[in-house]
């Protein structure tokens, strides 16, 4: 092998692993951004089942058939992790991602519900409000809350499905509002 072909190989495998590592950083990255939005998710989902617990003996006939159509779910989403949740916390290192699970183990959020705070921000505006701007002002009031996109357009869904908002499509835009107490 003449130096020159040797040269040429180490220059192949040097930027081989150059272009390896490059990639393994940008899938850890990737992994990361995708365990934010994991936990942000399990904080939401912990809000709804702790609502769900809320109103388990809710009286009002007009709003037990949504809760009557979404309780598989939310019955099946309830038992599993209660079993499984005990081998999960012990290996996570953040305790911010447990201090919150743990407190609605015990029946009361350490924060208002995401869906509560969002319905507040949508009763000062008498006009629709885009879940993007709700977001924002949302992350201005409540700097602890960092909810994704994606989380706040569940919850406002959510909250359409329930009754509480009214979703509004304008073209490719969708804004909402608060629904009246009064009416209906």
């Amino acid at each position: 092998m003449t130096s020159q072909s040797a040269a040429t190989l180490r220059s192949r495998y040097v930027a081989q692993a150059a272009s390896d590592l490059e990639e393994n950083r940008r899938r850890q990255k990737e992994l990361e951004d995708r365990l934010a939005v994991l936990k942000q998710e399990e904080a939401l989902l912990t809000d709804i089942l702790n609502l769900a617990e809320r109103y388990e003996g809710f009286a009002d006939a007009n709003r037990l058939p949504e809760q009557v159509q979404d309780e598989p779910a939310v019955t099946k989403t309830h038992q599993k992790p209660a079993r499984s949740s005990a081998r999960r916390s012990a290996p996570t290192k953040s305790p911010k991602a447990t201090a919150p699970a743990k407190a609605s183990a015990k029946g009361r959020s350490p924060q208002p519900l995401l869906g509560d705070l969002l319905s507040e921000l949508l009763g000062q505006y008498e006009e629709p409000r885009p879940a993007k701007e709700l977001r924002e002002e949302l992350l201005e009031k409540h700097p602890d809350r960092n909810p994704t996109p994606q989380v706040v357009r569940n919850t406002l869904e959510s909250l359409v499905a329930k009754g509480r908002i009214r979703r509004h499509k304008h073209e490719r835009s969708v804004m909402y509002t608060l629904v009246e107490k009064d009416a209906g």
